[in-house]
């Protein structure tokens, strides 16, 4: 888990990233995707969007103004994306010095 913490429209957010919170995002983002390959559907996932926004909305310190929802998840996003890349390259990390060891015959 890690704190992040950013501005929108001029008011400091704080976010715990824990499993749950990045569970909520990839799901979103898989929300968003579906709406975006199949715009019919969007009236069927739309609630689910929104839905999806006010449960990570509702883990952000200070509660979020709806004016700077937008912009809070935009952030979000971003954060958990990040988070994911810094995941991905350390395990790459890991990964590289246990292939160099050589079995001995």
């Amino acid at each position: 888990m890690s704190s992040k913490e950013f501005q929108v429209n001029g008011t400091d957010y704080r976010i715990v990233l824990t499993e749950q919170v990045i569970g909520h995002v990839n799901n979103l983002k898989n929300l968003y995707s579906a709406a975006y390959e199949d715009p019919e559907s969007f009236d069927d996932v739309s609630t689910e969007i929104s839905n999806t926004i006010n449960e990570i909305a509702s883990t952000v310190e200070p509660p979020a103004e709806d004016s700077d929802l937008d912009g809070l998840i935009q952030e979000i996003i971003k954060a958990v994306e990040n988070k994911s890349e810094e995941i991905k390259k350390e395990l790459e990390g890991k990964e590289k010095p246990s292939k160099k060891l050589k079995s001995k015959k």
